[in-house]
């Protein structure tokens, strides 16, 4: 009867298989290790200077400007592999500060309940209540554009998302026996939660955060577009696509940027889903194929 579930199941081609040997989470894996080593060697792998105004304006691919150039007459190619260098490490700078901000305020209110609960869930329910780039312009408009205020704006906009992740499970967690008997030892409540629940909270914190890169870049980049991002000269991928949008006749100045923040997104959602496969038990034992 379990040969036949594994015959007859969608999944059952890659019943047995680690969730790492798929071929999406391998193309994932390779490309964001791909654009890693980009960012690290971009000195070494760019052409041109990215700023450099040395070749004519809006020139069309090829010859020595392989992408072609803007309509400053920069090297576009130059300019996306510098840009990885800004896009990539705000992305996860990002996500650290709200999967860091959101950890602590959902532990303080799915621990204690009562008031912090509510005063928490009612600050992330004013963030759900308007549209995450309406809010995060609103925030960056205020705090005024750059890139670093770009990202002060977005960990508003994103903390509670982890907030409620972590609150749903010590909600069902802190009447756990294993809790019990550590407070009946006198354990402080710190040490409760960084000890004993920290490990049964880390799994789907980490597949959110790794489904979040690609929307932290989709959201940096956004910001950029408009304006409220990255500032001239800086090489960034958003502020490049909203050059290629004033540009519409050149169309490689905003197509290629785009492509790459398109690869990008697509490899974080699908490591995330490879390392949802992984750490959630039922997905597991689907995919070993236990009944």
């Amino acid at each position: 009867m379990r040969t036949l579930r594994r015959v007859l199941s969608p999944a059952g081609a890659d019943a047995g298989r680690s969730p790492w040997s798929r071929p999406l989470a391998v193309v994932g894996a390779v490309v964001i290790v791909l654009w890693v080593l980009v960012a690290l060697a971009a000195p070494l792998l760019a052409p041109h200077d990215p700023n450099a105004q040395d070749f004519a304006r809006l020139q069309p691919p090829g010859g020595d400007t392989l992408l072609g150039t803007d309509g400053l007459g920069r090297d576009v190619l130059s300019r996306i592999l510098y840009g990885t260098r800004i896009t990539l490490p705000l992305a996860v700078l990002l996500v650290v500060l709200a999967t860091t901000v959101g950890t602590v305020l959902g532990a303080v209110a799915g621990y204690f309940g009562r008031w912090a609960d509510t005063v928490v869930m009612r600050l992330a329910d004013l963030v759900f209540a308007f549209p995450g780039i309406i809010l995060a312009m609103a925030a960056a408009a205020a705090l005024g554009p750059g890139l670093r205020n770009a990202v002060l704006a977005l960990t508003v906009v994103m903390w509670p998302s982890y907030a409620r992740v972590v609150r749903s499970m010590l909600l069902g967690l802190r009447e756990a026996e294993f809790v019990s008997a550590t407070r009946l030892l006198g354990a402080s409540a710190r040490r409760t939660l960084v000890v004993d629940l920290r490990p049964n909270v880390a799994g789907p914190v980490l597949v959110l955060a790794a489904l979040e890169v690609g929307n932290a870049v989709l959201l940096l980049s956004g910001l950029s577009f408009l304006g409220l991002g990255a500032q001239p000269p800086d090489a960034e991928w958003g502020a490049m696509v909203s050059e290629g949008a004033r540009n519409f006749d050149a169309w490689w100045i905003g197509v290629f940027p785009g492509l790459a923040i398109l690869t990008v997104v697509l490899a974080f959602n699908f490591l995330g889903d490879t390392l949802r496969d992984a750490l959630d038990p039922r997905t597991a034992r689907a995919l070993g194929g236990t009944p």
